[in-house]
């Protein structure tokens, strides 16, 4: 099975290109060019920029607060693998997780932020004992597809309890 999340993150991206587009373009409109006159709609030029400043931050720090990546899972063949990487305002760098299915010795699930940022973490035996990765995080993938991710690690080690 083969899962990522690309067309989440290109819609990610799309979205704060638009908002930094349309955020520029109603700071040059409104105090470069002076082409809107104020008070609009009966607010003030500052309370205008006040709030569309927020939602604009609100827009682009979403994902970095929700710590979103792009994540590509694959168990076919030998070997289970997880490429992944940071989509924020500067995207991270790229990793990438390679466990042989008969050393992979289970998972587990965290929760932060009141459950609305969750990670896995992957175990691994080697010769020196468990190895455990960095965490992986989840926000970006769908429900369906975190069903699925976690269905499949199921099948090769169970969940690991803290």
């Amino acid at each position: 099975m083969t899962l990522n999340n690309s067309k989440a993150i290109v819609n990610l991206k799309i979205r704060a290109r638009a908002a930094i587009i349309l955020y520029l373009t109603y700071l040059i409109l409104a105090y470069a060019a002076s082409i809107i006159k104020f008070p609009l709609l009966g607010i003030s030029s500052t309370l205008w920029t006040v709030i569309l400043t927020i939602c604009f931050l609100i827009i682009i720090l979403f994902p970095v607060v929700l710590k979103y990546q792009y994540v590509f899972y694959s168990d076919e063949g030998n070997d289970i693998v997880l490429r992944y990487f940071s989509t924020g305002v500067v995207a991270g760098n790229k990793n990438s997780v390679e466990i042989n299915k008969r050393s992979f010795t289970g998972f587990r699930i965290e929760k932060e932020f009141f459950g609305f940022v969750q990670s896995l973490v992957l175990f691994q035996r080697l010769k020196e004992g468990v190895a455990k990765y960095p965490p992986i995080y989840l926000g970006a993938l769908n429900r369906s597809q975190k069903q699925k991710l976690i269905s499949s690690l199921t099948s090769y080690a169970p969940i690991m309890k803290d």
